[in-house]
């Protein structure tokens, strides 16, 4: 390139490029002076506005508060207990006096709010008051409060805000009658304080300084921002205000900008003296406007730059690899992430032809990668909603199992009531058959509930045979109905292990309820084999059935997160994955084993725990006890809302002796025993009405000594909230079903203790 040929094309850009960035850098000076100038008028404006609605809110709030103190103690001067004292003052005895300062230090203490209070005679002298200030005299709170006291003598209540030494109060002034007539007021003071002000301040947004007689009473600042000089500042604010009235005037606190308005509490007497200062920053709107600035500075900057350089491509581009770029955009905004730009040289065009293909990759790369994320989000959803699903299950089956406790309850008592009469050795026969199935219907029941119900992780020492044997109960309906067929061959002296007994539960439910479900979908007819067994030192526990097994490619899947290969809907993916995390917390392992077409084996290793032996379980028997008559000479109320319930235990309290009253609801029973007296209560704990624990309070009010000769029984859940409730009480509460034997422990340990 020759040298004129290099000038003039220096020449021809120096044409095109210095016009533009001149109009440039004017209109970017332009528009910055101009948005300059109104962000920060706006920002004033704006600030201003914000301290004149911080203001009305502040004042409607002080209204609101005054009428609702108004309501408030009106109501506490009604009460028959203030009513009956304040009767008594025109006696002027002594007893009087002492009985009304107990009954004002109890309301301030009731009331919380209240901190000081005083009775006025309708004389206008004091007569009586209570303070929670050792140091601050019921006088000089008198003093203060003469006006609104007076207010209240001539008939009207009235609220005012006074200063008594370095403290404002809202001053309450009821009236206060006797017989009919006014015999004088009550006046309560509530403190305006720094909490006070700091409500003010959330509630408005803006810092507030209670003044009274150029004095600062409370604020919202921190002590750093009360300077000295700062208090001085506010003074001169408020004398300042009293000459010239009240406007937004600027005032810097420790390098803060702040735009602030003082105003007056109104008195009844006409003066002034009480007042306040709201402050309003704006520091941070001016921050980031110079912030604003700052940026519109570098993105103009940057704008000129980039500008120039746009002019300079377009001189030095050509129109050909600017349509090969707009193809393949065009392309990639179709989905075909194939066609990328050809990179013909190494400069600007070549860079931005290779960051383009790159970008083509990512957006490829993030598009497969939110396909993936979606399915996930789709695999998480079907698991919400399979909750919410085991969550109304468990509601629903608590609701049966109260259902289900008291039919039991009498069915396994009156089999015990009839065992213990003069029966033919076959009908005893038949009792002990009735008995033993109502057991079972209730280690179903308690089943269902554990199953069901949400718990706490809580380890155990116990024998896994018990879970398995309360998992097997809980499926052996579905599985009979299935055609499918348990064998076990549980080990009887397989030693305790260290377990959570609901997580363990849940993973043999689940390996049994996969085991079911593929056979059901696959053959007529199943079996499953369960077995345990000691390996070593470890107990082993092995699920094998004859189902339709598992591939090699899907058995190396299977504790993956959301694989199943059940159709949509019927399953997350989720269940064996938890069931691997469960055992792995143990210290154990799970290992699957299968061929396809010739069944599935799990089998489960859990360390043994040495340390503890195991307890056998009891089987239920029939009691062959013959009724006593300990009970002769006591008397017994028993409340509940079930008939077949009471008739029950009426029966079988009254072949012990005892003579038995029955109640159906919570208001019965507290006549009863109020007009009766009775060795020993039996309430139910959920009934219509007045529930148990109802009862039992208004009764530990009335008659602390019955009270506790008072056994709860239940057929329901006993939540956390009831359990430490009844600890609390030390009260025993009998879960139904229960036995004749567990029934009379619980009377004969309560007749005790009584």
């Amino acid at each position: 390139m020759s040298i004129p040929s290099l000038k003039a094309q220096i020449s021809f850009q120096a044409k095109v490029l210095v016009p533009v960035v001149t109009v440039m850098v004017l209109l970017i000076a332009i528009t910055t002076w101009i948005v300059n100038h109104h962000i920060t008028t706006q920002l004033h404006t704006q600030t201003a506005m914000q301290l004149d609605t911080a203001g009305k809110v502040f004042t409607n709030t002080q209204v609101i508060l005054a009428t609702n103190l108004l309501s408030r103690y009106r109501n506490v001067v009604k009460e028959p207990r203030v009513k009956a004292v304040v009767a008594r003052i025109s006696s002027q005895d002594s007893a009087a006096l002492k009985t009304l300062n107990v009954l004002l230090d109890d309301l301030i203490r009731e009331d919380g709010d209240a901190k000081i209070a005083i009775c006025t005679t309708q004389d206008g002298k004091r007569y009586g008051g209570a303070s929670v200030y050792p140091k601050l005299g019921l006088s000089e709170f008198e003093a203060a409060s003469r006006a609104v006291i007076q207010r209240a003598l001539d008939g009207g209540a009235a609220v005012e805000t006074i200063r008594v030494g370095g403290t404002f109060f809202d001053v309450v002034s009821i009236p206060a009658k006797g017989a009919g007539d006014a015999v004088g007021a009550i006046t309560f003071g509530i403190e305006i304080g720094n909490t006070l002000a700091l409500q003010v301040e959330q509630l408005t947004g803006s810092k507030i300084v209670f003044l009274a007689e150029d004095q600062i009473v409370a604020s919202s600042l921190t002590k750093s921002e009360l300077s000295p000089s700062m208090v001085a500042k506010f003074k001169q604010l408020s004398n300042d205000t009293d000459e010239a009235g009240s406007s937004a005037k600027e005032i810097a606190i420790n390098n803060e900008h702040y735009l602030c308005r003082v105003g007056h509490f109104g008195s009844i007497n006409g003066g002034g003296k009480l007042g306040y200062i709201l402050l309003s920053s704006y520091e941070q709107s001016l921050a980031t406007l110079q912030s604003t600035q700052s940026l519109l500075m570098f993105v103009s900057l940057v704008g000129i730059l980039v500008g120039i350089l746009a002019v300079w491509l377009c001189i030095r581009t050509v129109t050909k690899p600017l349509r090969q770029l707009r193809a393949s955009a065009e392309a990639v905004g179709r989905g075909d992430f194939s066609k990328h730009v050809e990179v013909t040289s190494k400069d600007e065009y070549g860079e931005l032809a290779a960051v383009f293909n790159q970008m083509i990759e990512n957006v490829k790369t993030s598009r497969e990668q939110l396909e993936k994320t979606v399915e996930t989000l789709k695999a998480t959803q079907n698991q919400l909603i399979q909750s919410e699903k085991l969550s109304g299950i468990g509601e629903f089956v608590a609701g049966v199992a109260h259902e289900l406790n008291n039919p039991l309850t009498s069915v396994m008592g009156f089999a015990e009531i009839l065992q213990q009469s003069e029966l033919p050795e076959q009908h005893r026969r038949f009792l002990d058959m009735i008995f033993k199935s109502a057991k079972r219907c209730q280690k179903i029941v308690a089943g269902l509930l554990s199953f069901a119900r949400k718990h706490l992780p809580e380890r155990k020492v116990l024998s896994v045979n018990t879970v398995l044997e309360s998992a097997i109960e809980i499926v052996q309906y579905q599985l009979r109905t299935s055609n499918i067929e348990v064998i076990t061959a549980l080990d009887p002296n397989l030693p305790p292990t260290l377990v959570d007994q609901h997580q363990m539960q849940q993973v043999f439910l689940n390996i049994i309820n996969n085991a079911r479900q593929a056979m059901e979908v696959r053959q007529t007819r199943g079996r499953i084999c369960i077995t345990s067994q000691v390996v070593d030192d470890r107990v082993r526990v092995i699920f094998q059935d004859n189902g339709p097994g598992i591939s090699a490619d899907n058995l190396k899947k299977l504790f993956v997160p959301f694989f199943t290969t059940k159709e949509v809907g019927k399953g997350t993916g989720l269940g064996l994955s938890i069931c691997y995390g469960i055992v792995t917390e143990h210290g154990g392992t799970i290992t699957p084993q299968s061929k396809h077409g010739e069944g599935a084996s799990f089998t489960i290793d859990l360390p043994i725990t040495r340390d503890f032996a195991a307890k056998p379980e009891a089987v239920a028997v029939l009691p062959q006890t013959q009724p006593t008559k300990e009970g002769l000479g006591k008397r017994v109320l028993v409340v509940d809302d079930e008939d077949s319930i009471l008739q029950m235990i009426k029966e079988a309290l009254t072949l012990n002796g005892y003579q038995v009253d029955v109640a159906r609801d919570g208001e019965t029973a507290l006549s009863c025993m109020a007009n009766c007296r009775y060795d020993l209560a039996l309430c139910d704990w959920k009934m219509p009405g007045l529930n148990g624990q109802e009862v039992y309070e208004k009764l530990r009010e009335k008659n602390p000594e019955m009270s506790r000769r008072l056994i709860f029984i239940t057929g329901d859940v006993v939540n956390e909230k009831a359990q430490e409730y009844l600890k609390s009480r030390d009260k025993i509460c009998l879960s139904k079903p229960f036995t004749l034997a567990e029934f009379r422990a619980a009377i004969t340990r309560v007749l005790t203790a009584a």
